[in-house]
């Protein structure tokens, strides 16, 4: 997974659980978060995923959210400049 603050490569193996209290190697923030989660989805209901899980207010605050599924999301809403219009040139084969 990715932390969604500095984009720092965590490595979690398969066996292995983020835990609560589990934060950044490089910046310290924490890593048991909805930002790093595999289900945050800001355009979903609830901003997850996960009908089930609850609602967090604070979505960079470490939280004990069962559902918690580490994601390799960072940056994911940062995307570059003219990436969209890259992409539909590119389907509608303008040149």
């Amino acid at each position: 997974m990715r932390c969604f603050a500095c984009n720092e490569e965590v490595v979690v193996r398969a066996a292995e659980r983020v835990g609560f209290r589990d934060t950044c190697p490089r910046c310290g923030v924490d890593l048991h978060v909805c930002r790093n989660c595999a289900h945050h989805d800001p355009a979903a209901h609830n901003q997850c995923r996960e009908p089930n899980a609850e609602w967090v207010a604070d979505r960079e605050r470490a939280n004990r959210c069962e559902w918690f599924a580490p994601g390799d999301r960072a940056g994911a809403g940062a995307a570059r400049p003219g990436a969209g219009r890259a992409a539909l040139d590119a389907l509608f084969k303008k040149r």
